[in-house]
């Protein structure tokens, strides 16, 4: 069994440029985005341990919530790959990511529509 340190940030509130309908394509969209990214472990953390031996949650927040100006993704897929995308090339330790989209603005009486996209890191030499 293989040791593994997943990192969450969740429930974060961003409005994004999204969507195919004519009402979703003007105006940024609330979604609920949560990340959770399995990072290679230390062998050991001890109260001195310095950040380098993990990621910073931060990095993993702005993955989530700083998008291009004025691009428009017009399926929320496309937001979570590109989530996705930017932690794998901002660091090379992650090994899985998850990225969940909840879309507020179809929701009705408390239910959650959205989707969950995990992508697993290729090895070297494997086409995407």
């Amino acid at each position: 069994m293989t040791d593994l340190l997943t990192l969450e940030v969740h429930d974060l509130h961003v409005n994004v440029l999204t969507g195919i309908y004519s009402q979703e394509t003007h105006l940024p969209q609330p979604l609920h985005i949560s990340v959770s990214a399995d990072l290679e472990i230390a062998p050991h953390y001890t109260p001195d341990t310095p950040l380098s031996a993990s990621k910073n949650y931060m990095a993993i927040k702005a993955a989530a919530t700083e998008f291009p100006e004025g691009v428009h993704f017009t399926l929320i897929e496309a937001l979570a790959d590109h989530i996705i995308g930017r932690l794998f090339s901002e660091d090379d330790r992650f090994t899985s990511i998850t990225v969940k989209i909840i879309k507020l603005a179809i929701s009705e009486d408390g239910e959650s529509i959205g989707l969950t996209m995990t992508r697993h890191r290729k090895p070297a030499g494997v086409a995407a």
